[in-house]
């Protein structure tokens, strides 16, 4: 079997170290000027760690927003915890990077999107459906007709 280059793991790879890289500038520093962050993840990725109340209300996927408040911002290698509040009652989350589908900054029109082979083969299928209900329906076409050549001569006085 011969050997290839994977660029769609090297590709998420490098986002979600570009992902970690901002947070952990964050974490330092806070969130500068008006950036803010819209972070979908999968509720059910084995390694989240969230309440069950936001599990059960969220089963297959959330998205958070860090911007005015969040707490306890914590990045590591994996994934990253942070304090957030919801109506009030602060919970802590864990998201590990594999979890994450979008990561969004509206303030800089930045965004991230994670595809799953799930994805492109929904992709595919919608793809095959759609084909399949497109029907061809013959249409008789003008004919042609020769490009006329006009004089400058008749316009001119």
């Amino acid at each position: 079997m011969s050997r290839t280059i994977d660029y769609g793991n090297l590709m998420h790879r490098a986002m979600r170290s570009l992902i970690q890289d901002v947070l952990t500038d964050v974490q330092a520093n806070g969130l500068p000027g008006d950036h803010h962050f819209f972070i979908t993840f999968d509720t059910q990725h084995p390694e989240v760690d969230i309440a069950p109340w936001l599990s059960d209300r969220y089963p297959g996927e959330m998205t958070v927003v860090m911007q005015h408040w969040y707490d306890g911002l914590r990045v590591t290698d994996e994934g990253f915890a942070v304090t957030l509040n919801f109506g009030d009652n602060p919970e802590p989350l864990y998201i590990p990077y594999d979890a994450i589908k979008t990561f969004v900054d509206p303030s800089v029109e930045f965004g991230l999107r994670f595809e799953t082979q799930d994805d492109e083969d929904d992709e595919d299928e919608l793809l095959d459906e759609v084909e399949d209900e497109i029907t061809v329906e013959e249409v008789e076409e003008e004919p042609r007709k020769d490009a006329e050549v006009v004089s400058l001569d008749s316009f001119r006085k």
